[in-house]
């Protein structure tokens, strides 16, 4: 299938240079890359292709129960009242 690509001109140089060190032709190193970018793609694990300030949000919700439970630890120790407090 043919189609046209519009391509900002340092990358177009880029990738004809590889081509050319590689002896191929610019549309099999367009199709090569392409190739390895959809497969990487389906390979990775759900959110993955998210932008990666966002892959940071809920890496530690297996933590939950943990914080909880310092959370209580906390409030307990909060709640009683040192000796010289209580005057």
């Amino acid at each position: 299938m043919k189609t046209t690509l519009e391509l900002p001109d340092d990358i177009f140089r880029q990738a004809k240079a590889r081509a050319a060190l590689r002896g191929i032709p610019l549309r099999q190193f367009v199709s090569e890359a392409l190739e390895e970018k959809l497969s990487a793609l389906s390979a990775s694990p759900a959110g993955a292709n998210e932008p990666p300030w966002m892959q940071g949000f809920g890496a530690l919700a297996d933590l939950r129960e943990e914080n909880r439970r310092v959370e209580a630890v906390i409030a307990e120790a909060f709640a009683t009242l040192e000796p010289e407090d209580e005057a």
